[in-house]
């Protein structure tokens, strides 16, 4: 910015920050917002006078990039909700598929024979070692290991012949 448009900015600035300001603040209703735009739209002005981009700055022009930085703001607002509202549709979804897979597991769980959901359900549910398990059944190790195999199978198979509707 050369000299001689430091003091016209300076004062065109004090003319002009009132009618920008409130130009954008009776637009958007958020004081906050409204200052960041009118600082947005005077850092505008700035870089303009530097790159020689407008050859006389009146209040009118100034209005006119808050009008652009308001839009820009409205756009960015847009795009940040509709990016939230599908993130919150997918955790929404997400969520219900995961009951839905729980509900569903529980049932089969539910329908199979005492063994097996009795390990299954100590070994998945409660969180349990193999050899914690082994050790409340009341077996070795390694036929516990072999009877969660089994449990393990007769589940996957129960639960991939039951069709979303249960049958």
């Amino acid at each position: 910015m050369s000299d001689d448009q430091g003091p016209v900015l300076l004062s065109l600035y004090d003319r002009a920050l009132p009618q920008v300001y409130g130009y954008l603040v009776s637009r958007c209703g958020s004081p906050a917002i409204a200052e960041d735009l009118t600082s947005e739209t005077f850092m505008a002005a700035v870089d303009a006078v530097q790159r020689r981009a407008v050859p006389t700055m009146t209040i009118g022009w100034l209005v006119g990039v808050a009008r652009h930085k308001l839009v820009d703001h409205w756009r960015a607002q847009a795009r940040e909700e509709r990016g939230l509202a599908l993130v919150e549709t997918a955790d929404e979804l997400d969520m219900w598929d995961a009951h839905i897979d729980a509900l569903r597991a529980q049932e089969v769980l539910m329908g199979l024979d005492g063994h097996h959901r009795g390990v299954l359900t100590l070994r998945y549910v409660d969180g349990l070692a193999v050899p914690d398990v082994a050790r409340y059944i009341g077996r070795t190790v390694h036929a516990t290991e072999a009877l969660l195999v089994r449990a393990r199978r007769q589940f996957r198979r129960a639960y991939g012949d039951r069709g979303l509707d249960g049958h």
